[in-house]
């Protein structure tokens, strides 16, 4: 089987790309000017505005640069494990998604938090978002949102959403006869959407996928029962006949055009359907996301601010991440760009009422919410799942399970894949 490897430069030019990148995003302060922290940061469209408010914070001690990683996750993870590897000073700030933590600070490249930064990004902090910030019951990073997916589906359409995969199926079938919009969206293509599906359908079933030190394979009968619900899903009336390519932004679209009757995804779509089509917003609903035989385990998402073992501005890059994840800075991304807060009064703060109508179906299934496995090899083990689970229609359940506990095995031991 095929997998995707990373062109790596020769060891000469990284480290020369890393110097230069150094020089020229260094520290600053030599002209008697602040101090540059560099955030590196996945594109968020009003994060300026909390940037500027945090350098106003800052009252000249320190200027936070910000700079933008390449829209795709893996991209931007590609960009940060090159600079880290070359010892890059050039990165302060670090904005993660929430399955890297392990990773980076098993090798060392990200600073513990300690003390009183450490007790200030606990506080009032949700459990579920907190725990993403941690490997090994240290904390190496302090959550600044986080994300679970919902049931979003149209009341005009189905009145009553179901509780199961196998009840979605079947109001599909209803529509179909109809004469109506049946399809449901849902992430299938080759991709971290497909493994994030995988992943809540075997936590929904009672399982999981690694063990809780992240060091064995545990796909058992509940991973039989996802693989099954994921062929019976790809195979109804529910699919629509692009699901293998799939991902979150084109099941929105397929909303949003009137061609979906519902989809899986985060909680962005209100926010993007309210903008393109505020006709449909008023039968624009959601509910918890589907489970087996009842409620389901909803996928838990997010990003982290880490500090890079290599910054030359410790203290301050700790007290600029601090205010760039504190509760207003979260109120302002919650409300303008869709990222549901870490800190739980948040959900309560001014003007949450209409941009999350839906916050306490959120905070409902944050209480519930499975998270990724946990592991320094997430980005090996997620590669060989995607490859095995796509496209979904393909799956045979007990020979796409074998070939996953032989791949996952070998991913947690860096064989076979180079992410």
């Amino acid at each position: 089987m095929r997998l995707r490897r990373a062109v790596r430069p020769p060891a000469a030019l990284t480290a020369a790309l890393a110097l230069t990148a150094g020089l020229l995003a260094g520290c600053g302060g030599d002209d008697g000017g602040p101090r540059v922290v560099n955030l590196y940061n996945a594109p968020q469209e009003n994060i300026d505005a909390i940037v500027r408010r945090c350098n106003a914070q800052a009252g000249g001690r320190y200027r936070i640069a910000l700079n933008t990683l390449p829209r795709g996750a893996d991209d931007q993870r590609e960009q940060l494990v090159r600079r880290l590897a070359a010892g890059d000073t050039g990165l302060d700030v670090l904005g993660l998604d929430v399955t890297w933590t392990a990773e980076l600070a098993e090798a060392g490249w990200i600073r513990e938090w300690i003390g009183a930064d450490a007790a200030r990004a606990r506080q009032g902090t949700l459990p579920g978002p907190l725990e993403t910030a941690t490997w090994q019951d240290k904390l190496y990073a302090a959550p600044y949102n986080t994300n679970v997916q919902l049931l979003w589906y149209r009341s005009d359409l189905i009145p009553n959403p179901p509780t199961t995969w196998s009840g979605l199926m079947r109001e599909s079938a209803r529509l179909k006869r109809a004469g109506k919009p049946h399809y449901g969206q849902v992430p299938g293509a080759q991709y971290e959407g497909i493994v994030v599906w995988f992943n809540s359908l075997v936590a929904s079933a009672g399982g999981s996928i690694l063990s809780e030190n992240g060091e064995r394979v545990t796909l058992g009968p509940p991973a039989q029962t996802a693989l099954r619900t994921m062929r019976a899903f790809a195979r109804s009336a529910a699919a629509d006949p692009s699901l293998s390519n799939t991902k979150e932004d084109e099941a929105r679209l397929a909303v949003e055009s009137g061609r979906g009757a519902y989809e899986i995804n985060w909680p962005f779509v209100y926010a993007s359907m309210a903008a393109n089509r505020p006709e449909l917003l008023r039968n624009f609903r959601w509910a918890p996301y589907p489970g087996i035989d009842g409620a389901g385990r909803a996928p838990l998402g997010g990003g982290n601010f880490a500090v890079s073992a290599y910054s030359k501005l410790p203290r301050q890059s700790f007290e600029a991440a601090l205010c760039l994840r504190d509760p207003e800075s979260q109120r302002i991304a919650a409300t303008r760009d869709g990222l549901p807060p870490t800190i739980e009064s948040v959900y309560r703060a001014e003007g949450m009422t209409q941009a999350y109508p839906m916050r306490d179906t959120i905070l409902a299934a944050l209480r519930t919410a499975a998270p990724r496995p946990k592991t320094p090899t997430y980005q090996n083990v997620s590669t060989v799942m995607a490859v095995a689970l796509s496209p979904p229609a393909a799956i045979d359940p007990q020979g796409t399970l074998r070939t996953m506990r032989e791949q996952i095995d070998d991913a947690l031991q860096s064989k076979g894949v180079i992410p």
